[in-house]
C-alpha cells in the first residue's frame, strides 16, 4: 500500500532512564504540562461525579479500561498485562478480541522492527486461553504499572530485571500452561483457565488494587454524548491508519456500519480462533510517536515512555492531532488536544500503537 506523509506533530523526546515507583523527579518540568496535569485532576474529579449520579444496574459497574458495565464484584481487581508474541509462526492469536486494551509497539530493532503485543484484561478469571505468551520489555513493564497490572510473560533480557525489582512491578513469569499445537516450545505457551489462580494463591502478589494505583486511567465520553471529532476545526478523515511496521504489516480499517476498526496484519485480517474467528477489532486508536533508545547490537531497546509527545486519537472515521504526557511510572499516560485539553474517549476497546519517532513520518492517516 502506498503511503503518504501526514503531519508531524511537534514532540519533544527525551531519554528517560529507570524510574522509581512516583518518582516524580523525571516529571516534565515545564509550566504549560503542570497546568494540564492539574487540569486532569480536576476533569477527572468532575468525571467521577457525573458518573456518581448516573443509575447503573444492579450489580453493575463502568470499567475504568472501557466503560462498558460490567461485574461490580471485578472493580477492585487489578487487570494483567499479557505479553503475547507477534511473529507470524505464533499466529493465530487466543484471546485478544476480548482484551480491553491492547498495545503494540516495536520489540527490538532488529528483524524489521518486529512489534509485539501488550495485552490488559480486566475479568481474568473468564479467561479461556490467550497467547501465546513471550519475553517482557521494559517499556511494558513502565506501561504497565500506570494500570497498576500485573504483568504476565515469559522472562525478558537482563535489561529489565532493574524494572521488575521495582514495588511497583507485580509479575508471573513462565507459569502458565504448554498446549500442544505442533509448534516449537516456545511458541505453544498460554493462560489457561485456573493458571491465575494458582499464580496468585502461590504468591503474595495483590489481587485487588494496592498503593501504587493512581486511579482512572482514560476519561470516557458518556454512551448518551459519545466524541465526535467530526466537529474538530483539525479533525482529518481516518478510514484508514497505516502504521510503519515493516515486520508485520499493521493497519486498521474502519467499519463505517459497526463504527470499530478492524486490525490487519501479515497481509490479512488478524481473527481469534478462541472466539468464533472473529477479528479483532477496536473502538479508540491512540497513536503515539515515541523516542527510543537502543541497549546493544542485539537489537534490545527501550521507549521514551516518561515524557511528552505528540500523536493521533482516532474514533468514528476521524482523527485529531493531540500530545501525550506520562510524569512517572506509576502515572497514567494523559492525552490532551490542540488546545491543550484532556481529551475524552469513546466506551469500548482501545489500541495503542507506539511509533518509533524515525518512522513518525510514515503513519498514514486517511
Amino acid at each position: 500500500m502506498k503511503k503518504r506523509t501526514m503531519l508531524l506533530v511537534a514532540i519533544m523526546a527525551a531519554t528517560v532512564g529507570l524510574s522509581a515507583c512516583g518518582d516524580q523527579e523525571t516529571a516534565v518540568e515545564n509550566t504549560e504540562v503542570a497546568e494540564n496535569v492539574t487540569e486532569v485532576e480536576n476533569t477527572g474529579t468532575e468525571q467521577q461525579e457525573t458518573e456518581e449520579q448516573e443509575v447503573l444496574p444492579e450489580g453493575k459497574y463502568r470499567s475504568e479500561l472501557t466503560n462498558e458495565l460490567i461485574d461490580e464484584e471485578l472493580k477492585n481487581q487489578r487487570p494483567i498485562a499479557v505479553m503475547v508474541d507477534n511473529e507470524s509462526i505464533a499466529l493465530p492469536h487466543y484471546g485478544l478480541s476480548k482484551a480491553d486494551v491492547v498495545y503494540e509497539m516495536m520489540n527490538s530493532t532488529m528483524n524489521g522492527r518486529i512489534t509485539r503485543f501488550m495485552v490488559l484484561v480486566k475479568d481474568w478469571e473468564d479467561i479461556e486461553q490467550l497467547g501465546s505468551i513471550r519475553s517482557v520489555r521494559p517499556t511494558n513493564v513502565i506501561l504497565a504499572a500506570e494500570w497498576n497490572a500485573v504483568i504476565c510473560h515469559d522472562g525478558g533480557p537482563f535489561y529489565v530485571d532493574q524494572y521488575l525489582a521495582q514495588p511497583c512491578s507485580d509479575h508471573f513469569s513462565g507459569t502458565f500452561s504448554r498446549v500442544d499445537n505442533g509448534k516449537s516450545r516456545e511458541y505453544t505457551e498460554y493462560i489457561l483457565p485456573g493458571d491465575l489462580e494458582k499464580n496468585f494463591s502461590n504468591s503474595d502478589v495483590d489481587r485487588e488494587y494496592n498503593e501504587y494505583y493512581e486511579g482512572a486511567h482514560y476519561q470516557f465520553a458518556n454512551e448518551s454524548n459519545p466524541v465526535d471529532l467530526s466537529t474538530a476545526s483539525d479533525a482529518i478523515d481516518a478510514k484508514l491508519v497505516d502504521l510503519p511496521f515493516p515486520h508485520n504489516g499493521s493497519y486498521l480499517e474502519y467499519d463505517e456500519e459497526n463504527q470499530v476498526y478492524n486490525y490487519f496484519e501479515y497481509g490479512k485480517a488478524h481473527v481469534d480462533p478462541g472466539n468464533n474467528n472473529e477479528q479483532l477489532k477496536f473502538k479508540n486508536l491512540l497513536i503515539q510517536s515515541a523516542g527510543f533508545t537502543q541497549y546493544d547490537e542485539h537489537g534490545y531497546m527501550i521507549f521514551d515512555v516518561i515524557t511528552s509527545g505528540g500523536g493521533y486519537y482516532v474514533t468514528n472515521g476521524k482523527a485529531i492531532p493531540i500530545t501525550w504526557t506520562k510524569t512517572s511510572m506509576t502515572s497514567p499516560t494523559r492525552y490532551y488536544d490542540a488546545a491543550g485539553n484532556e481529551i475524552k474517549i469513546n466506551t469500548g476497546r482501545t489500541y495503542v500503537g507506539l511509533v518509533p519517532v524515525d518512522d513518525w513520518k510514515e503513519v498514514v492517516v486517511e
